[in-house]
């Protein structure tokens, strides 16, 4: 079994779901009709089962090339060999229903631009994370494959061949002749699944890039790293689901954190805690309507407490709250990651920090978006009751451990954030609000965190009352204005922090750990590599501690381990390579972050 490097894939979207396209040519991973849908490809999970959609010259010495066309979400991989040059371009119409089909469609074409190559073509469906079987149907135009629960169709301007799994076809192109391919959603009864004309392609592909860069137009950032915003903006925004304007933290499931290991999750959700770092990147860089839309997905969340706790952690991309986990047992996984999981079972979790996240989200887009209404007010007002009476519970924290609950600093530090963002609010628009009380609480996390959260011995914020381990999530307490920048605390934290594994501390190589797995027990067994959005956290701690050559160092050097495509996941591996799933949301706000702050300080010296 062969499997891609994860760093390997770029992808493509029609804002409810996505591919990932490998280097290879093959589409190893898709779910219909939704990110979170069952999968139809997935042989990124497994080479042998999980089902592909590959197109791929039949000479195996071809050498490869992924890019996009440009200012868009249009991929193409290229193939160079001594017979000629050809193109595959991948893409997904936004609105499929504004050709009146009203369809999910993935449309591949073929062209030869120099000399001539012969093609082979595999379309193996496995639906249902390969549980279920399908019949497939050939015709003239293409075939169609129907399952129990979806059905496809595949149009083609070439013959197609019954295949045990699937169809396949072998085709010669010659420079100018171009083979079209699409994908699509069929509805029972449908007479036209695999109907499909150059011209409709044509117009097609002109609408989609046009979508792409009239959308991209909005961006008013006009920085240094220009061309890493414009594509981590491109990015979050195939990961939205359009219906609600929620964002899944990725678009895949069970991407290894440290290959063959156990630390494999599902992350096609919306976290909660995602969303002050969306809409504070969103809106500093201009794309005010799609922080509007998550605010009114966030907003509906409010409406709809939880018995422990007003709020869940994370939700489905349609506000479900039901994510039970469960194993798929007949998958390998990932180079034989295993186990492969859907749903997540830290759902349930108590994450105290969700609370700070949600009100600083609350509190930017007052302030930079549009004025909040008091109808919200009244329901976030009973969230801020509830922090007061519940932030000195124990809690699983930011990084989901299972291990049990601890007295995590940094959920103490957003408990904080929460009744400081609801005060500054209250006192900004004239809210009615327990002020006195409030004001209280507030101080009394304060002077808590500094006291049972500082470690006199490690001259460090730690990740635990009691505890002497450290984890980077403190780096986020000048981000959050809880500590000046260059007090004498968070200068020591950030000392002892960017040091070496082997002295104690969390950065390899300018790569930030999340904390060291074998001082902090997680209740997971193996390794994981560097945590990019870290990373990013300390440039921007770097950042406002004024220390701008050693973070604009770091943050180049954490540009070139960005895939060939400018995309990142959760991790990077020992050896350079992408861990986890992919692309992760997380890492691209928190790259666009890390790019505003530290443009605009350098450009204060200019």
């Amino acid at each position: 079994m062969v499997y891609q490097p994860i760093e390997n894939y770029g992808i493509i979207g029609d804002l409810h779901s996505v591919a990932l396209v490998g280097m290879d040519g093959s589409i190893d991973w898709l779910c219909l009709p939704r990110f979170d849908s069952p999968s139809v490809f997935a042989a990124i999970l497994d080479d042998e089962k999980g089902g592909r959609f590959k197109v791929a010259p039949t000479s195996d010495g071809a050498t490869r090339k992924q890019l996009y066309w440009p200012d868009t979400n249009v991929l193409v991989t290229r193939f160079f060999s001594p017979d000629g040059v050809a193109e595959i371009t991948d893409y997904m119409p936004i609105d499929a229903s504004a050709n009146g089909r009203g369809r999910h469609q993935l449309i591949r074409r073929v062209e030869v631009v120099r000399g001539e190559m012969d093609f082979q073509l595999e379309c193996s469906p496995a639906f249902n994370y390969a549980r279920d079987g399908h019949e497939t149907e050939i015709d003239a135009e293409g075939a169609t494959f129907h399952s129990p629960q979806l059905s496809l169709g595949l149009a083609a301007s070439v013959p197609l061949k019954r295949r045990s799994d699937g169809v396949g076809a072998e085709f010669t192109l010659r420079e100018e002749q171009m083979a079209v391919f699409v994908l699509r959603q069929i509805e029972p009864g449908d007479d036209c699944g695999v109907c499909f004309s150059k011209r409709e392609e044509e117009d097609l592909f002109m609408q989609t890039v046009e979508y792409w860069r009239r959308w991209l137009s909005k961006c008013t950032y006009t920085g240094r790293w220009r061309e890493m915003v414009h594509r981590s903006a491109l990015t979050l925004k195939l990961l939205t689901y359009e219906p609600t304007g929620a964002i899944v933290a990725a678009p895949t499931t069970s991407l290894p954190e440290g290959v063959g290991g156990e630390r494999n999750w599902d992350y096609r959700y919306t976290w909660i805690r995602d969303a002050a770092f969306t809409l504070y990147g969103l809106l500093r860089i201009g794309f005010t309507e799609e922080a509007e839309r998550f605010m009114g997905w966030l907003e509906d969340r409010c409406y709809k407490p939880k018995p422990d706790g007003p709020l869940q952690l994370m939700y489905g991309i349609d506000g479900r709250t039901d994510l039970t986990e469960e194993t798929l047992d007949h998958l390998e996984g990932y180079r034989g990651s295993r186990p492969v999981r859907v749903g997540n079972g830290a759902y349930d979790q108590l994450q105290l920090d969700i609370y700070g996240e949600l009100m600083d989200a609350v509190y930017l887009y007052n302030k930079y978006g549009d004025p909040i209404w008091y109808e919200l007010w009244i329901h976030l007002r009973g969230l801020i009751d509830w922090v007061c009476d519940n932030w000195q519970r124990k809690d699983e924290g930011i990084w989901e451990v299972r291990s049990g609950r601890q007295h995590s600093v940094y959920s103490k530090l957003m408990c904080w954030v929460a009744v400081d963002r609801a005060l500054r609010l209250a006192d900004k628009r004239s809210f009615p609000a327990d002020r006195e009380r409030w004001l209280k609480v507030r101080d009394e996390i304060y002077e808590e965190i500094m006291d049972k959260g500082w470690s006199p011995e490690r001259k460090a914020f730690v990740q635990a009352y009691g505890g002497d381990t450290l984890d980077a999530s403190s780096l986020i307490m000048p981000l959050v204005f809880f500590v000046a920048p260059k007090g004498p605390r968070m200068l020591s934290t950030l000392d002892a922090i960017n040091r070496p594994p082997k002295d104690d501390g969390l950065v390899s190589n300018g790569l930030v750990f999340r904390y060291d797995v074998e001082k902090s027990a997680d209740g997971l067994m193996g390794e994981e590599g560097t945590f990019n959005l870290c990373t990013f956290w300390l440039v921007e701690a770097l950042t406002r501690a004024g220390r701008l050559e050693e973070a604009r160092l770091i943050f180049e050097q954490m540009l070139g381990y960005a895939n060939h495509l400018g995309l990142y996941a959760e991790e990077i591996g020992p050896s350079g390579e992408a861990l986890g799933n992919f692309p992760q949301a997380f890492t691209h706000l928190t790259l666009i972050s890390a790019a505003f702050n530290l443009d605009r300080t350098l450009g204060k010296g200019r």
